[in-house]
């Protein structure tokens, strides 16, 4: 299973035919310039190739009116004259005799994409479309799209596959407010969109793209907006590693967010809601207006960032994610790599000296594997340490690895793992333990807190803790440590692991205590190498003690971490 790539020349049929400064930018170089970079960076060879369909007239009838697929359809005979004064009836729109063909291959194209990834034939997947679709409505086209390309490929998920909920991810810099009034009272859809908004001042200026369009009816809440407003506030630098904004205590701005900003508002405000939605299918609407260089946009956040973001969706609704554009190696090493072996059988020596000898056999593997991952010979790596050596082989395996090219290293410690003693705060190092007796910060950089035990205590302290630091922190590796008794079921272990991917770009070494079942080491080993973790099962709700807990390492380590540093106008730092 690998990813699939949707796309037809004729898309790029439609163009604009009279002078519009406001629509020239909705040309058919956007399209061909991605498919371009595709191709030399080698990706559209890696990527199962579909030609787009033209979709149907009723698949179009899943979302928009009869009457408005007909007034499509009939620009195809109207000239040049006609096709100026129709456009100049919508708001930021122009209509060309390619385009009602050129709009029914773009939404053809994300059905396709939608069938392959759900009929298992691959995982994933990017529709290369024009015209684009999220904000065109039942009956009007609007903002350059015609057709809604993103909310027909729902419907089409609903009624040819069967799907209950659908998770649409809308980051484009506008609002999508076509795909919003198509859904806002759909309980099977949950719509997150983050814009500029500039409290209505940004195009399309509407009331109902603020924070408080939350749905109607019976879909009340499952529309979230994030607008960009400026609003007063201290705000601090972002990672070196991943930029944002420069300033330090200025406002929030309602342009110029960055990559910190973009992952912030994944962690904190959509993967809280969508853990809890629980998808069976992500659909994004993949505006990269959002990203550093689009005039209009005049955001900064890099082309990096969209990969992360990309990555924490993964871990949604079994992977199953289907990109479709808006506007403009790899494999873990298993248990069983090659390490030192002895010359004499194990079974004829005493009892210790077999302990010893297994432990030291142990240790060279994660050894052999630090080395692979350091020098980028492979990109993640686990290995099975004796329940009487994890405590030592993670030590050494620190050590090692600070001393053999990381730079910064993330050690996550599940279970009763003590840091080791002489291990100094000197910013090299971050060890995070999940399982320890009490929430406590002993520093900045030796965090403790107590195993959750319900799967929304688990999702909380991953999401509003972990992940904020790991992503401040930006390590060159992560170690996953899972000693004896950890207590994590097999999918909350892969979670974890499949998160830790993206801060460190893929280096991941997890050492897992023998005791644990094979099931657990052969989950682990397919999400390092890129598949979906398997879902947590029924959402409960984190206890108040938990809630309390880590509120209040959040509130110890936000002067230290920027990450944590979130604030809304209601509520102020660390309010989320």
């Amino acid at each position: 299973m690998g990813t699939a790539l949707v796309y037809h020349e004729d898309m790029t049929a439609a163009r604009l035919l009279w002078d519009d400064p406001e629509c020239e930018i909705e040309c058919p170089e956007r399209l061909t310039t991605a498919l371009e970079r595709l191709q030399q960076r080698g990706l559209e060879q890696r990527c199962l190739q579909l030609a787009a369909r033209e979709a149907s007239e009723a698949e179009l009838g899943l979302v928009h009116s009869p009457e408005y697929v007909a007034l499509v359809r009939g620009t195809q005979a109207l000239g040049t004259g006609e096709l100026q004064t129709l456009s100049g009836q919508y708001d930021a729109v122009y209509f060309h005799p390619s385009t009602f063909h050129c709009a029914r291959l773009a939404v053809g194209a994300a059905l396709q994409l939608v069938d392959a990834v759900l009929a298992g034939a691959v995982r994933n997947g990017l529709a290369l479309v024009r015209p684009p679709g999220h904000h065109s409505q039942r009956a009007a086209a609007n903002g350059f799209c015609v057709f809604n390309n993103v909310a027909i490929a729902a419907r089409h998920a609903q009624r040819q596959h069967g799907l209950h909920r659908i998770l649409i991810v809308d980051w484009d810099v506008h609002h999508g407010q076509g795909i919003q009034y198509i859904f806002e009272d759909d309980p099977s859809v949950l719509y997150f969109s983050w814009h500029r908004y500039e409290h209505g001042r940004f195009w399309p200026y509407l009331r109902e793209s603020d924070a408080d369009a939350v749905g109607q009816g019976p879909g009340l809440g499952f529309t979230v907006n994030l607008p960009w407003n400026q609003s007063p506030g201290p705000r601090g630098e972002d990672p070196a590693v991943l930029p944002g904004r420069a300033s330090t205590d200025a406002p929030w701005p309602q342009v110029g967010m960055g990559n910190a900003d973009y992952v912030a508002a994944f962690l904190h405000v959509l993967l809280p809601v969508a853990f809890e939605f629980n998808p069976e299918l992500v659909l994004v609407s993949a505006g990269f207006d959002s990203a550093i260089g689009d005039p209009e946009g005049q955001m900064q956040a890099t082309p990096e960032c969209f990969a992360h973001l990309t990555q924490l969706l993964q871990v949604l609704a079994g992977g199953r994610v289907c990109a479709v554009l808006e506007r403009p190696g790899v494999h873990p090493e298993c248990p069983g790599s090659p390490g030192p072996s002895l010359d004499e059988p194990p079974a004829a020596r005493p009892h210790e000296a077999l302990a010893q000898d297994r432990a030291l056999t142990a240790l060279g593997k994660v050894l052999y594997l630090l080395d692979r991952i350091l020098d980028g010979q492979v990109s993640s790596g686990i290995a099975v340490t004796p329940a009487c050596a994890a405590a030592a082989t993670l030590d050494v395996a620190i050590r090692c690895g600070l001393s053999h090219g990381a730079q910064r290293l993330l050690c996550l410690a599940v279970g009763q793992l003590d840091r080791p003693p002489d291990l100094t705060d000197d910013g090299r190092n971050l060890w995070l333990n999940i399982g320890g007796k009490e929430a406590a910060a002993l520093s900045m950089f030796h965090v403790s807190v107590p195993l959750p035990g319900t799967t929304g205590g688990f999702l909380s302290c991953v999401l509003a803790l972990v992940l904020p630091l790991a992503y401040s922190f930006q390590p060159d590796l992560v170690l996953v440590a899972l000693g004896p008794a950890h207590g994590l079921r097999d999918p909350q272990a892969a979670l974890l692991a499949a998160l830790l991917r993206g801060p460190a770009g893929g280096r991941v070494l997890a050492l897992v205590d023998e005791e644990s079942t094979p099931q657990l080491v052969v989950v682990l080993a397919r999400v390092l190498h890129g598949e979906a973790a398997p879902s947590l099962g029924p959402f409960s709700m984190a206890s108040p003690e938990d809630v309390q807990a880590l509120m209040q390492l959040r509130g110890q380590l936000e002067p230290r971490w920027k990450m944590l540093q979130v604030a809304s106008e209601a509520g102020g730092p660390g309010s989320g």
